[in-house]
């Protein structure tokens, strides 16, 4: 949030102590009355009762499906934000740690229960895979070579589909590293080594993703206009 930085809710880590799941798991909302209530004590909690006039920037997976999606819009309409904007983990990524250029980027994502490859040109999506694995499903021994293994995988997927050189051009410039995955320098040094190609890190690749959506939303906010992008979507109806 401008002016508080990141914002967590002091309930959950306790919560995750237990035997409480995950209200979002590998990208989904799983528990929407748990994440609804997380959601609601971080708005109480930063924005006040009066949320009229916010706007809040939603981020899902690359590839998550519209139902998903939807599922997450229901859940900030309740908060009765007038605005939300919505955009992928790579674009906010890309926001954050890549180049001001609008030439083609490769984002790579390596989280807790996803791992994700996204080829961004001009701003847009182009191409993109996903793991449904993360740094939580693999053994602490094997974990670089293994991550590894599954991004090396999915860019050469790419490069084998790709008929413009877009792929080839990203590499040139590097792609950008972001997630847990990207803390461990086992893991960058032998992905920038395999590609022949120098990595982008930003200096926290863990909140990569919720810095590069604070950007977004702070330059919506200073401007009124949209960047790398994205798209508003306004909640129907009153606001809650």
């Amino acid at each position: 949030m401008p002016g508080h930085g990141l914002v967590s809710d002091p309930l959950l880590g306790r919560a995750l102590d237990g035997d409480a799941e995950r209200p979002v798991r590998r990208g989904r909302i799983v528990d929407p009355e748990s994440c609804g209530r997380l959601l609601g004590r971080i708005a109480d909690a930063t924005l006040g009762p009066d949320r009229g006039d916010s706007v809040i920037v939603l981020s899902h997976p690359v590839l998550a499906g519209a139902g998903h999606r939807n599922a997450a819009r229901e859940l900030l309409a309740g908060l009765g934000p007038t605005r939300v904007l919505v955009l992928s983990s790579a674009r906010a990524a890309a926001a954050h740690a890549g180049p001001r250029d609008a030439g083609p980027l490769l984002v790579v994502d390596m989280g807790a229960e996803l791992t994700e490859v996204t080829l961004l040109v001009g701003g847009r999506i182009a191409d993109a895979r996903q793991a449904e694995t993360g740094l939580s499903d693999l053994d602490p021994a094997t974990l670089p070579e293994t991550l590894v293994r599954t991004v090396l995988d999915m860019v050469m997927s790419m490069w084998r589909q790709d008929r413009h050189g877009a792929v080839r051009g990203a590499l040139r410039k590097g792609p950008v590293l972001a997630g847990g995955g990207a803390l461990r320098p086992a893991v960058t040094d032998r992905i920038a080594r395999c590609l022949g190609a120098p990595v982008r890190l930003a200096d926290d690749p863990s909140t990569t993703v919720v810095r590069g959506a604070g950007q977004i939303l702070s330059s919506v906010l200073r401007h009124g206009v949209l960047r790398h992008g994205v798209t508003p979507s306004v909640l129907p109806g009153p606001p809650r």
